[in-house]
């Protein structure tokens, strides 16, 4: 069934595919043995597949953050600035609200919300409310806004709060991740401190005057490239010299298998200079090959690129039962995957899990679970344009 759509097909796709690798993280995160106590890129402890694993997720959030800048850039391209300004505000404050009440209760089944953990959703959200007000400001501003951010924040990596004023909390949100008490023994985590992300997705607004509808496809294709290759080469340049541009710089290891993994092990909370640079790099030369490519893999990753909202919310809920119907079975209590603060200060998920096999198998049997249910929810929106509602699910 061809569907009638201004979208670009493009940039579905590509968030298609990091969203389809992202349920691996996901998955790895309720499935893989001792997942919930153990960092998979901690050098001491980790394999090479178990890094790999982690490493090729590390494409999603980046790559969601900034197409969702370049999205809404071609959202207010039929629109007034007022109306995207509206939209972008009320978007940004509707997906922090998701983030904290309905992401939080199905990642955990905690309805005490004894730990709230802010995520991508959150960073999304925080991101657009600013880049709401940045809409007004020229283009070039815009641009410069970004860059200085993206390529200056780790200058910041000094400063470390432990307190808990106002000051403290506020730097925790911005730059340092950490944990905010609230309530009765209650707190939140804050896993995205939003700056860097708000810089990132400055940059995805400013990307998406390359996809006006008038703009010269090859010219478009060329600096796709351009910029591709030169966030790659930077990169490399950056992390070589191993001075400027991560929290941890790399060294050298027990062998050259591990020393690699220590040049690619990049800081994500928050995500460092070198860790946009080879994670949007690739992206950008992803997108500069897809544009004219048009077959039945594509088709299939683009119907997960084109609801993405309703996709996340559905493979974390999924997952999480998936997780505790695999308790059932093997005869674990099934209360321990009611992830509250008390779990996790026990410890009771220590000792359970899967292998990476059995990780890659679940993770294959959600996709191809999900796709029918998000293929009719494309249809349904494009065929419900008029619904105002729909542009926030």
């Amino acid at each position: 069934m061809a569907l009638k759509t201004n979208r670009i097909e493009s940039i579905d796709i590509l968030r298609g595919v990091v969203m389809v690798i992202m349920a691996l993280d996901h998955v790895r995160d309720y499935f893989h043995y001792g997942a919930f106590f153990s960092d998979p890129t901690n050098l001491e402890t980790t394999t090479p597949i178990l890094f790999f694993t982690r490493f090729i997720t590390h494409y999603c959030a980046p790559v969601f953050v900034f197409l969702a800048g370049t999205s809404a850039f071609l959202y207010g391209s039929k629109k007034t600035k007022t109306e995207l300004f509206k939209f972008l505000l009320t978007r940004g404050l509707w997906l922090i609200l998701l983030e904290i009440v309905v992401n939080n209760l199905i990642w955990k089944f905690d309805l005490s919300y004894s730990r709230v953990i802010l995520q991508v959703i959150w960073a999304i959200g925080f991101s657009m409310v600013v880049l709401s007000f940045l809409i007004y400001l020229p283009k070039k501003v815009l641009l410069a806004i970004g860059l200085i951010i993206v390529f200056g924040h780790n200058a910041l990596d000094g400063i470390v709060r432990n307190g808990n004023s106002l000051i403290d909390n506020v730097w925790y949100i911005l730059h340092q991740p950490n944990f905010i008490p609230f309530g009765n023994n209650n707190d939140i985590g804050v896993f995205y401190p939003v700056l860097p992300w708000i810089g990132l997705m400055a940059l995805g607004y400013c990307l998406g005057q390359l996809y006006t509808k008038d703009f010269n496809i090859d010219i478009r294709k060329k600096w796709l490239i351009i910029l591709g290759t030169g966030s790659i080469t930077l990169f490399f340049i950056l992390r070589g010299i191993n001075v400027y541009g991560d929290l941890v710089p790399w060294t050298v290891q027990k062998d050259t298998t591990y020393t690699v993994l220590s040049f690619f092990n990049l800081t994500k909370y928050p995500p460092s200079l070198t860790y946009i640079l080879i994670t949007i790099g690739p992206a950008l030369l992803f997108l500069y090959n897809i544009e004219t490519v048009k077959n039945k893999l594509t088709d299939f990753f683009l119907v997960f690129g084109r609801v993405p909202l309703f996709y996340y919310f559905l493979h974390v809920l999924v997952i999480h039962v998936l997780a505790i119907i695999g308790i059932l079975i093997f005869g674990g209590n099934w209360q321990d995957m009611i992830l509250t603060k008390e779990v996790f200060a026990n410890a009771k998920l220590l000792n359970y899990g899967y292998s990476l096999f059995i990780v890659y198998l679940v993770w294959t049997g959600v996709i191809f679970l999900l796709y029918p249910f998000c293929k009719k929810y494309m249809i349904y929106k494009a065929e419900n344009k008029s619904k105002w509602w729909l542009s926030y699910l």
